[in-house]
């Protein structure tokens, strides 16, 4: 975990939320040539289970994860961003096991996610912490663009927040 690094919940309407949000969706356009390149529904705070912000010690918003619940035990992890200055500084492994602690909170056993064919950082990361390659499921089994995976959750938080 990195030293000066505070994970938190706060609500997907948050302005440093919507600030986070806005910087992912900017980089995809750029990566995909396109403003819209989400294949499934994007999260609103109607749909999302909870929303993580990660801050540094001056309590600059550097990084956020959300999670979204599929139902029969399992989530959905999304949003997962990180400012491009802090990548590879451990802010991403932080909200991710953050969010694996939150998901096991809930009784959660399995969580999914959907990320890009233009995102090999993404893809690398995920696979550097345990999840695995599955066939694309829900909205995104049609998607030439999506890329899925999954990890099967202990079933007591692991404290990691």
């Amino acid at each position: 975990m990195v030293a000066d690094l505070h994970v938190e919940a706060v609500p997907f309407d948050h302005p440093d939320a919507v600030a986070l949000r806005t910087a992912q969706r900017a980089e995809l356009t750029e990566r995909y040539g396109t403003p819209d390149s989400e294949p499934g529904p994007a999260p609103t705070a109607a749909d999302t289970t909870v929303f993580l912000l990660a801050r540094d010690a001056a309590g600059r918003a550097i990084g956020c994860g959300a999670l979204r619940a599929l139902g029969d035990g399992a989530g959905e992890v999304k949003r997962m961003y990180v400012v491009p200055s802090r990548r590879r500084t451990g802010v991403a492994r932080a909200v991710l096991a953050a969010l694996e602690d939150e998901a096991a909170r809930r009784g959660w056993i399995l969580l999914k996610l959907e990320t890009g064919t233009e995102q090999p950082d993404a893809m690398a990361f995920y696979e550097r912490h345990g999840y695995r390659r599955i066939p694309n499921f829900g909205h995104y089994a049609d998607s030439e663009l999506s890329v899925c995976y999954e990890r099967e959750l202990d079933r007591a938080p692991a404290g990691r927040t």
